[in-house]
């Protein structure tokens, strides 16, 4: 793989891991279309370091949120009654960390179908049909009137149906944020907790699909040790553009209309990669 692949294919994940246009679907419309055969055995480290670049993004934009979740959840496992919440309820950021797990759980759900899943992002028209899906979500949740509920009041069957949109955008052409986000906000998440709840409880699902495919790389002995200059190059780029994405998203979604800016474009690039796929072979 040339330095300059791997930049591009870096710019793209930064890019589309955060921004509401499914990063999986745009990757993989590059390898069908293009001939850009990134995800093959021996390129399966370089999936892993894309996504560790973005996850670092993540990490750095919501540093002081998991700093907190982490030092408070550590304080409730050990029983520091001083750190409890107000009138014994479980702090905000203790909370939150239930929250992720209990949406993390309907990932388990679609384990058995990841096969199933891996094999459709060969298929260019269906990940065009589900790039014009995409823009439906986004376009409704400009629609949507913000609601009321955060950390403090959301509930069990909240995390549970935003957990199983996320599960569901596994498929490639579904934007994870998107989908995620519009399900929050139709549940009466408010804007901004809608947003960071999303990405937020992307850590764990991100954390073991990348430990999966690392696994899968030593196994399927697929490093290619000469290509690791070059992976370097896309994971710091992914996640120097992954940062800045996530500052545009925020942006985005505090102003008028939030993600529904992104439907045309979606349907833009679903019409285009679903005629493109009937010429180029």
């Amino acid at each position: 793989m040339s330095i300059y692949i791997a930049a591009l294919l870096g710019l793209v994940q930064g890019i589309a891991e955060f921004l509401p246009i499914s990063s999986s679907g745009h990757l993989s419309i590059l390898q069908n279309l293009f001939k850009v055969e990134y995800a093959e055995s021996e390129h399966l480290l370089f999936d892993v370091l894309l996504h560790v670049g973005t996850l670092a993004a993540l990490f750095v934009f919501y540093w002081k949120d998991i700093k907190a979740m982490v030092k408070d959840s550590v304080s409730f496992i050990s029983g520091n009654t001083q750190d409890s919440g107000e009138e014994g309820r479980l702090k905000p950021s203790v909370r939150l960390v239930f929250l992720i797990l209990v949406a993390t759980l309907p990932l388990v759900v679609v384990l058995p179908f990841t096969d199933a899943v891996e094999s459709l992002c060969a298929n260019t028209p269906f990940i065009a049909f589900a790039l014009i899906i995409t823009g439906v979500l986004l376009y409704v949740s400009g629609k949507l009137a913000e609601g009321r509920r955060t950390e403090k009041t959301a509930s069990v069957a909240d995390a549970l149906v935003v957990g199983a949109a996320q599960a569901i955008a596994v498929i490639p052409g579904l934007s994870r944020s998107g989908t995620t986000i519009t399900v929050g906000l139709a549940r009466g998440f408010r804007r901004e907790f809608a947003v960071r709840f999303a990405f937020l409880m992307s850590i764990p699902a991100v954390l073991g699909s990348t430990l999966v495919t690392l696994l899968k790389a030593i196994v399927n002995g697929g490093i290619v040790w000469a290509n690791v200059p070059a992976y370097l190059v896309g994971m710091v780029i992914a996640g120097v553009v992954g940062y800045f994405a996530l500052v545009l998203v925020k942006k985005l979604l505090s102003g008028p209309g939030g993600f529904a800016k992104f439907a045309y474009y979606c349907w833009g690039v679903g019409v285009l990669s679903l005629i493109l796929s009937i010429f180029i072979h």
